[in-house]
């Protein structure tokens, strides 16, 4: 038997159940992984709280998680490329990630670099991909400065740093208690609250700022413009009205859910070139606490289940 994350209707965190349940079996083209990482997301939340029944709805009773990292256990028909054994991470989009073994399309799996740990490797997809998209929307230039509100959470701490990687000047909007993880990667961090336009301009000088990244909705779109950021160059991953409204970019993690891309933030991290920390790692069994701390929010980085 397998164990896997489950809940039968929308609700909190006590609607979450880990139940025993058959070890899956690889169809054609599919890989079935013995999971050893499944990062969570705010959006994992979202859907089970019934928030994005009309972009997502759930079917009962549904399972959780797109990210993870395993262990090849055995391979459907018509795959090439894996075997027995093989370490692995990637992506499904089954709702089936934290469980202790998933069925994924081969072509949503790339080998982990030996240097990268199962918790960073677990907690790579949703976060990098979102962050890379994001980046890639706003198209960072050389000395450009550009803004990141949520720049400490899940995907913000990738955004920067691969913002970074372009060049740009990098402000990040976090909590006081980020501060230094964000200056020690290169980012001028600003408090959020009352007077954060005026503190982004005082800190942006006379060039002003040249791209908005909005990862955490709650009118930073508007305000994004308000500093005079041309709509093409503002990206929400969460304020869908407001980037219908204003007409700013919305590329989020499916705008770059590929494997190469997987692959290549895979790379960085396993060199040292692109640090994902890792908030809290919870066993599968303790998947409530792991949702009640998502929850609490001003979380830096990851939180990991690890099955």
């Amino acid at each position: 038997m397998s164990k896997a994350v489950r809940f039968d209707e929308y609700g909190g965190t006590d609607v979450l159940e880990v139940r025993d349940v058959p070890v899956p079996v690889p169809a054609a083209g599919e890989v079935l992984v013995r999971v050893r990482a499944a990062g969570i997301n705010p959006g994992e939340a979202k859907i089970r709280e019934g928030q994005a029944h009309e972009r997502w709805p759930a079917t009962f009773p549904s399972g959780q998680g797109s990210d993870l990292a395993g262990v090849v256990e055995s391979t459907g028909g018509d795959v090439s490329g894996f075997a027995p054994g093989d370490e692995v991470l990637g992506y499904t989009y089954a709702r089936a990630a934290q469980a202790t073994y998933a069925t994924v399309p081969a072509g949503q799996l790339v080998p982990k670099p030996p240097e990268l740990a199962f918790d960073i490797a677990g907690s790579l997809f949703i976060a990098g991909t979102t962050a890379y998209a994001a980046v890639r929307a706003v198209a960072p230039g050389e000395g450009e400065t550009v803004v990141v509100a949520g720049a400490a959470g899940g995907v913000g701490v990738v955004a920067v740093q691969l913002a970074r990687r372009h060049g740009a000047r990098v402000i990040g909007l976090a909590s006081e208690r980020h501060h230094e993880w964000l200056r020690a990667h290169g980012v001028e961090p600003l408090v959020y609250g009352e007077g954060v336009a005026e503190r982004i301009r005082e800190t942006a000088g006379p060039r002003g700022v040249a791209a908005f990244i909005d990862l955490v909705g709650d009118g930073y779109v508007a305000l994004a413009l308000d500093l005079g950021v041309a709509p093409e160059r503002v990206d929400t991953v969460v304020d869908f009205a407001a980037a219908e409204k204003y007409g700013v970019r919305a590329d989020g993690g499916m705008a770059a859910d590929d494997a190469p891309t997987i692959s290549a933030l895979a790379d960085l991290a396993a060199r040292g070139e692109l640090d994902i920390p890792i908030a809290a790692r919870y066993p599968l069994d303790e998947v409530r606490a792991a949702y009640t701390e998502l929850g609490r929010g001003h979380t830096r980085g990851k939180i990991v289940l690890l099955p």
